[in-house]
């Protein structure tokens, strides 16, 4: 065989060879017993493999493909299981005579080694860590610094291990895993002295700080980082947590990460779903816009390739009773018949504020609601700016005459709407009542969907 072919394939071999998984599992606790190779997948745990142990709890899990890089368990049954770090050498035999995570014993895989080596000196750390506290309880004022100082101490430990780590397997995953939570310390001696001093400036540059440095150790492109319990938790808290909460500022953050984690499919799919799904499930208000949005660029245009058409379905309703009504903007317009038969236009009445109020009297929210605010904040500010667009939503004159004659509510302006022929339950999205939408004088809606307490605070502030 002349030389260059046989080196092509002595080459191709070992790519062959290199393209698969082989974990040899010694497990002498667990003899006849099936286990499986599980993985960490966003939060929940899924099987990839599972083999049958002989009566000396030896057994092969083997894979004609290579597994995707994270945090994976050897699981017998749900008292029978540890985790460990699957790095890039899938070769390599696992033994375990506790199913303790630290007691793990592997041969042939360096990086698996080294993540059971790191949990050991975690555990140390950790009891160390506790002692400390234990004893700062009853320290006096001298011992407690000494105590703080020995706290900082063994955080110096962790991150010259991590150091150590970095140096010894470089671009390794291993060491982006035991960084992934880490946020450098902000520390508030860099700053100018005014902004010290200043707690509301040093709160603003404490937040841009957390804003800014929030994703330093974790590089959310890596979609290895999904095989691990870590990103969407890390996920969450930065939209809920580290973004100011309001559309305009969170918007330009989250369209920027969808982009850069795009070039991959899998998380592509998971970043843009989960956007999706906390913009329209969130309690700040405005944040059905960042859904609109979200749902036409990526969704109704055909870019969202795992979507189904019944969710596509889902969206687009979603879509259709929300783009009218987004905060922000100036609020559809209606021309509705009054109790007394005479047509009113909304974007005609004069008023500092205007609530556009949709109602049903059975609706078993409507019948606390409804009186309560007429009560305690129309009858307070009646005279002060406030005007009342109280739209019942169905089509029974009596019901809606008895309704308004038991809480004495003829002082608002109450329109209907019988043929519907306005469309208002789509333009104010009217599937759920009551309906609630604060207008400022310029019908600009300025609020929606608040309780009484909410609005008792915001009209008085809106009013002045």
């Amino acid at each position: 065989m002349p030389r260059f072919v046989f080196l092509f394939f002595l080459f191709f071999s070992f790519q062959l060879n290199a393209q698969h998984y082989n974990i040899e599992v010694q497990l002498d606790g667990a003899p006849d017993k099936t286990v499986q190779l599980a993985y960490h997948y966003l939060g929940k745990i899924y099987a990839a493999d599972s083999a049958k142990l002989d009566a000396n709890g030896h057994g092969v899990l083997t894979g004609d493909t290579v597994l995707t890089q994270g945090l994976y368990k050897i699981l017998v049954d749900k008292d029978h299981h540890f985790d460990f770090l699957l790095g890039a050498d899938q070769d390599f035999k696992i033994s375990n005579s506790t199913f303790a995570g630290k007691d793990a014993k592997i041969e042939g895989a360096a990086e698996s080694e080294a993540f059971v080596d790191y949990m050991n000196f975690l555990a140390n750390l950790q009891q160390q860590s506790a002692s400390l506290n234990k004893s700062y309880q009853n320290a006096d004022a001298a011992e407690r610094k000494k105590i703080a100082h020995q706290r900082e101490e063994l955080n110096d430990e962790m991150y010259d291990y991590w150091a150590m780590i970095d140096k010894k397997f470089p671009d390794s995953f291993l060491y982006k895993f035991l960084t992934a939570n880490y946020v450098p310390k902000f520390d508030e001696s860099t700053l100018p002295k005014e902004v010290q001093e200043n707690d509301s400036l040093l709160l603003l540059a404490q937040f841009n700080y957390q804003k800014d440095h929030f994703w330093d150790y974790f590089d959310y492109t890596d979609e290895r980082y999904l095989f691990t319990p870590f990103y969407k938790t890390k996920l969450e808290t930065w939209f809920n947590k580290v973004l100011y909460p309001g559309y305009d500022s969170v918007k330009p953050y989250v369209y920027q990460f969808i982009e850069d984690v795009k070039p991959n499919k899998r998380l592509f799919q998971f970043v843009t779903s989960f956007f999706l799904n906390s913009s329209i499930n969130s309690n700040i208000m405005g944040m059905d816009a960042l859904f609109v949005d979200l749902a036409r660029d990526y969704y109704l245009n055909g870019e969202a390739f795992w979507a189904t058409e019944e969710s596509l379905e889902t969206i687009r309703e979603n879509v259709l009773f929300m783009q009218d009504n987004l905060i922000g903007e100036i609020a559809p317009d209606l021309t509705l018949e009054s109790f007394d038969g005479e047509f009113i236009n909304l974007h005609q009445i004069e008023s500092k504020l205007t609530v556009v109020l949709i109602y049903e009297p059975n609706c078993s929210h409507c019948k606390v609601f409804v009186p309560e605010f007429y009560k305690e904040v129309f009858l307070p500010y009646k005279d002060k700016g406030l005007t009342v667009y109280a739209i019942y939503s169905m089509d029974d004159k009596e019901e809606w005459t008895k309704f308004l004659a038991k809480h004495n509510m003829f002082d608002w302006i109450n329109v209907w709407d019988p043929q519907h022929t306005s469309r208002f339950k789509i333009k104010y999205d009217a599937r759920k009542t009551p309906g609630v939408y604060l207008l400022d004088e310029n019908k600009k809606i300025i609020g929606k969907k608040m309780s009484v307490e909410q609005l008792k605070e915001i009209i008085p502030l809106e009013l002045n």
